[in-house]
């Protein structure tokens, strides 16, 4: 039998946290030629070709942009449809619906979409359901009822492409155009336009945009359209890349991989952020006590969960309202509404939590290959962070579910290599789900309770390769550094590689033999630990660990007493007062 600690970083198998240490495998003439061919530091080539770029690509991969990666939007099926209708709508200037989802990324699209069409002239009305009385997409009901207010073309945004029911309400009243990226099972419905690169049909290879950015692209196709009339002829065409703001925080949180064009979506977004020029990300970012430039990590960690609030459990339109605001002191009320409303998440959050992880942890030493946690009366608007943070810990596909007269409602989140999404399509297809959807990282669904068990045998089986899993995933490392090398510029050149998230890692770097001189707990509640590092052979670090309330790793961190121990982490610049400083975010820990 192999031994697991062969192979692994300075031979660890497992870590405080449970996990093995791998390197990231690259090919090293591949980096050096990056790192000659655009003189770059040598460490900077390797990192990029261990991501698999090639010396042709690096230029691109490090200043990524529109113009080089962003196809013709005609490439996705329909997209010429929408972009007449859309353009139709507005030179007769037409009522329209916008009909959202209550996630970032339908927030942001619908946004977006609202914008657009305002500034062309037509009245729009946003619309985004309520998730408890409503659920998830367009319903009979609130179609029929944007219809009788006078709407004559309904945009769909984040949702639409498997709700022919529903969309049948509008027929003969209203157009429908669906702007989607969900997994589409077969035919999509009857509708004036149907753009998503997920459908069947579609062969744009753009599978990885989320709404927001097929929105975006669906505008490009409408401006032009516009322009080939004659449309602006005396006025402004409204300011397109304005938008991709709203793009990029979209991509970020509905965790799209960082490459190709949703590289350019985001570095580009996160420009047009910068400029601090959209009063509702500007007040959410100050509610949020951002400090630093935007980044990924400020899109995903700080306004995503509280834009994602409104529609878990307060208003689900709050997010879209906010995000299409023009008054900066209507703005900040908003957002001082949602980051109360993300408080309240949090303490709704932590109280499902531990109940989850109790029943997780027995699934998993059962050896289920997924896991599958029902709670009586939990709100169904944490249960997808509650599902992610069991994944994380667990290593396993796992769907929750809040359950409320007989019926549970839940969400599902994945790991790598693992299609969480077609496993619940197939369950509703074969009759044991109620409603359920998704694509391979993250779903959606319900069931009677009584099919519980049925349905988690159907998971079991279906995703029984999951089994094979360890039960931490592996800690992929791309280096090792000693203390006196990690100093802000280091860490600058290494920031070059952002945006940073799914499909783009940010590099982890293990420091061996480490000593921390000391250690604290700082924040409101304690949740984070500080301390300071010292090298064998000279050097000093800050380092910060959050989530560190307790566990093996934060013991490690307070009570290692001068021994040595290895860390691993990612390498952060830092300003503070107008100095600039390299400090190291813990990830994990082994003594030495």
């Amino acid at each position: 039998m192999n031994d697991p600690a062969e192979g692994a970083v300075l031979g660890v198998a497992r870590s405080a946290l449970g996990r093995r240490w791998v390197w990231r495998q690259g090919d090293a003439r591949i980096g050096m030629a990056i790192a000659q061919r655009l003189e770059l530091p040598e460490l900077l080539g390797q990192l990029l070709a261990a991501r698999g770029v090639g010396a042709d690509q690096a230029a691109l991969f490090l200043e990524p942009t529109l113009r080089a990666l962003m196809p013709d939007p005609s490439v996705l099926m329909d997209m010429d449809r929408a972009a007449a209708r859309l353009a139709q709508a507005a030179r007769d200037r037409e009522p329209v619906a916008v009909f959202g989802d209550y996630d970032v990324d339908g927030a942001c699209a619908g946004a977006l979409m609202t914008r657009f069409l305002r500034e062309l002239g037509c009245p729009v009305r946003a619309y985004v359901p309520d998730r408890l009385k409503e659920g998830y997409g367009p319903n009979p009901t609130a179609v029929a009822a944007l219809c009788a207010e006078g709407a004559t073309l309904l945009v769909c945004v984040d949702c639409g492409i498997a709700a022919h029911d529903a969309l049948a309400a509008a027929q003969g009243r209203a157009d429908v155009v669906v702007l989607d990226h969900h997994k589409a099972e077969g035919p999509v419905p009857v509708v004036a336009a149907a753009v998503n690169p997920n459908r069947l049909d579609c062969e744009s290879g753009l599978r990885h945009l989320c709404a927001a950015a097929v929105s975006f692209m669906a505008a490009v196709a409408t401006l032009r359209e516009l322009r080939r009339t004659g449309f602006f002829e005396g006025r402004s065409p409204p300011d397109l890349l304005g938008f991709l703001d709203l793009v990029a925080l979209a991509t970020v949180c509905d965790v799209m991989p960082l490459v190709g064009l949703n590289r350019a979506f985001v570095t580009q977004g996160l420009k047009v952020m910068a400029r601090g020029e959209r009063p509702g990300i500007a007040a959410l970012l100050d509610v949020a006590q951002a400090r630093e430039a935007p980044s990924a990590y400020s899109l995903g960690f700080l306004l995503g969960p509280r834009i994602n609030a409104s529609g878990r459990i307060g208003e689900p339109d709050l997010g879209l309202k906010l995000l299409a605001c023009d008054d900066p002191v209507e703005a900040r009320v908003m957002a001082e509404r949602l980051d109360l409303v993300n408080r309240r998440r949090q303490e709704v959050e932590s109280e499902v939590l531990a109940a989850a992880f109790a029943q997780a942890e027995a699934q998993a030493e059962a050896g289920h290959p997924a896991l599958l946690i029902v709670g009586e009366g939990w709100h169904p608007g944490v249960v997808g962070i509650v599902a992610g943070r069991v994944k994380e810990k667990f290593n396993r596909p796992t769907c929750v579910a809040g359950v409320s007269e007989g019926l549970a409602k839940g969400s599902g989140r994945s790991v790598p290599g693992v299609d969480l999404g077609a496993a619940v399509i197939a369950a509703r297809q074969s009759g044991l789900l109620a409603t359920g959807g998704g694509h391979a990282m993250a779903a959606g669904f319900s069931f009677s309770l009584d099919r519980r068990e049925e349905f988690h045998a159907f998971l079991n089986e279906r995703l029984a390769h999951a089994a094979e899993l360890p039960g931490s995933a592996d800690l992929v490392v791309d280096g090792t550094l000693l203390l006196p090398a990690a100093n802000a510029a280091l860490a600058q050149q290494v920031a070059r590689l952002g945006p940073f998230g799914a499909g783009n890692e940010e590099p982890v770097f293990v420091f061996p033999r480490v000593r921390i001189a000391r250690a604290d707990r700082v924040g409101k509640e304690g949740n984070t630990i500080r301390a300071f590092l010292e090298g064998e052979g000279g050097g000093r670090l800050k380092a910060v660990c959050f989530r560190a309330k307790e566990g093996p790793l934060a013991e490690l961190l307070l009570n290692s007493r001068g021994s040595p121990v290895h860390l691993a982490g990612v390498l952060r610049a830092e300003t503070w007062n107008g100095t600039t400083s390299a400090s190291l975010h813990v990830q994990d820990g082994a003594p030495a």
